[in-house]
């Protein structure tokens, strides 16, 4: 089993989100030298409580900072975007920093319902959000096109570039039996959000598994489970330290985003 991180790129209760960007980028190095396989930056919008709002931008950084461990997205939020300027953005940075890159998706909005639709202030139709599977299937090709895969049937002879012999990983990121099925059927690896969804992470995991297509994106299942963790010398410190992600998360669902409260 390899350990990777996840970091949302909290602000602080006092502190500023540009601090919290080079406590990011700090992480990032140490958990580096302690050998960890990922480290993955998130995308919120809107949100005073994350500074984390463009993760292929932190991702330069942070692969710039860094040497060997692999950089990621976790996520990109798809339905917001061009599939073919998020391939774009990500053979860059496959270009730059060559087998370090993942590219993390999701379909989830990131933040309220006016940022969803500043975002999306360029589409035709709402309906677009309906093509999230259509739109993985664009992804996959504009990367994967040096492996045999066809550019998509709505822009025949498009090629996404810079043009480089190699792709980053694509993983599909949810919480239910239904984002399980659709990344097992498209043949990308899947992170299940423990995080979020608290019961069925293994039974998911496992249909996952058993029902997967190979893929030009990937050969045979890639599976990985994102839990949230409290760290310190003692259990007791550990849960006096978790009182901040508690009153956050209790926030969160709120609808609210603050900065994270000192224990």
């Amino acid at each position: 089993m390899k350990l990777s991180i996840l970091d949302q790129s909290p602000v602080s209760e006092g502190s500023t989100p540009a601090e919290a960007l080079r406590q990011t980028a700090l992480l990032a190095r140490e958990a580096e030298r302690l050998g960890y396989h990922r480290f993955w930056v998130a995308e919120h919008h809107a949100a005073p409580g994350l500074a984390g709002s463009s993760p292929e931008v932190l991702m330069a950084h942070l692969a710039a900072v860094t040497s060997a461990i692999r950089i990621g997205s976790g996520a990109v939020l798809l339905p917001h975007y061009s599939a073919f300027k998020v391939a774009e953005n990500f053979r860059v940075l496959e270009a730059l920093y060559p087998g370090r890159i993942d590219l993390g998706i999701g379909r989830a909005a990131g933040g309220g319902a006016l940022a969803a639709k500043a975002l999306q202030d360029t589409r035709v139709t709402i309906d677009d959000v309906d093509r999230y599977e259509q739109q993985i299937q664009e992804l996959i090709a504009y990367l994967y096109e040096f492996e045999g895969g066809a550019s998509p049937q709505r822009y025949a002879g498009l090629r996404a570039t810079p043009a480089v012999d190699s792709a980053p990983e694509i993983w599909l990121l949810g919480s239910s039996r239904e984002s399980a099925a659709l990344s097992a059927r498209l043949g990308t690896g899947y992170a299940f959000a423990r995080f979020i969804a608290g019961n069925g992470g293994a039974e998911v995991v496992h249909e996952y598994q058993d029902s997967f297509a190979p893929s030009v994106a990937a050969a045979s299942p890639k599976p990985l489970l994102a839990v949230f963790a409290v760290c310190a010398e003692t259990s007791a410190e550990a849960d006096r330290l978790a009182a901040s992600m508690d009153l956050s998360l209790v926030a969160w669902r709120g609808n609210t985003s603050l900065p994270r409260p000192r224990p």
